[in-house]
Formats: structure tokens, sequence, C-alpha cells
């Protein structure tokens, strides 16, 4: 187990090999990258951003998707692994957002 000073240590090194690291995803906004990182267990990032490109042209906020329902966004995510799941806790996710964010992803 790392202690802080090995763990700061470690995360020093990360920066400095990569001061500006980006994420293969691609979103354009804070619900997205967080629908998209939910998709991405046991997923490839090119998998992900070809399922977002569908679902987030049609849905792209928790409301948007959350009227969707379970059916209809396992349709667009049918191609990743475990969709049935993921649809489930993506909905539950909005679900959260909603009645404790206001919709919002907290920071």
């Amino acid at each position: 187990m790392m202690n802080d000073v090995a763990i700061a240590e470690f995360f020093r090194r990360l920066q400095q090999e990569n001061p500006e690291p980006r994420s293969e995803l691609i979103y354009h906004s804070p619900f997205e990258l967080l629908i998209a990182v939910i998709l991405s267990a046991q997923a490839t990032d090119k998998s992900v951003n070809q399922v977002t490109a569908r679902l987030f042209a049609n849905a792209n906020t928790p409301t948007t998707i959350l009227a969707l329902g379970q059916t209809k966004l396992e349709t667009y995510i049918r191609t990743i692994g475990l969709y049935r799941n993921k649809a489930k806790h993506i909905l539950a996710t909005c679900e959260m957002l909603l009645t404790q964010y206001h919709g919002e992803v907290p920071a």
C-alpha cells in the first residue's frame, strides 16, 4: 500500500510525463462524459464513441435519456458489453441527477 508521500510522488511523475492528459472519449459536457465513462467499463473508447455519437445526437441530458426508457436506451448501446446493466445504471444515474442535483453533474 502506498503512503501519502508515495502517492504525491506518483502523481507528480505522472504530471511531469503528461502535463495535459486527454481522454479519448468524445464528449461535450460533464453529463456526456459521465455517461461515456459508465459505458466504458469493459469496452473500448472507440466502441463507446460510436455508441455515444448516436445516443447523444438524440438524447444528451438526464431528462431526454430518462424519456427513452430502458428498452429504447438499450437499442442505442446494445453493441457495448453488459448493455442491459449499463442501461439500468445510466437511467438510475439520470434519476439521481434530476432528483438530487437539479439535472447537473456535481463538481
